[in-house]
């Protein structure tokens, strides 16, 4: 693959990775019923959405600011702390696995394409 092309590449799937945070952190500010029930079905309180919505919001900036590349590298990690976390507490939780394996694909996805393009 030339450089143009894994340019391509590496910016539609940080697109994709990023839009997917930004809406998962904007809905998380939102008053969401449905939010507050999943975060008590896996065992927190409804106050780790905000937490965690900021983290996001802050990584999204992180990795799209030119530059700072450990700054991006600590971004990329907590992601990928995120989704791991929310995996385990969903399987821990005894939600069944159709309702989590999505995330393990995801995770493995984001490694794999953090590996190959670094």
């Amino acid at each position: 693959m030339n450089k143009t092309t894994i340019n391509i590449i590496y910016w539609i799937t940080t697109g994709l990775i990023l839009a997917m945070m930004l809406f998962s952190a904007v809905s998380s500010f939102m008053n969401n019923p449905d939010g507050a029930k999943m975060m008590a079905a896996i065992g927190y309180k409804p106050y780790v959405l905000h937490l965690l919505a900021v983290a996001k919001v802050l990584g999204v900036i992180a990795i799209l600011t030119p530059g700072f590349p450990r700054l991006k590298e600590w971004a990329y990690a907590g992601f990928a702390f995120d989704l791991i976390g929310a995996t385990y507490s969903f399987y821990a939780s005894g939600f069944a696995v159709k309702d989590w394996a999505f995330m393990v694909i995801l995770n493995c996805r984001i490694g794999v394409f953090v590996y190959f393009l670094s």
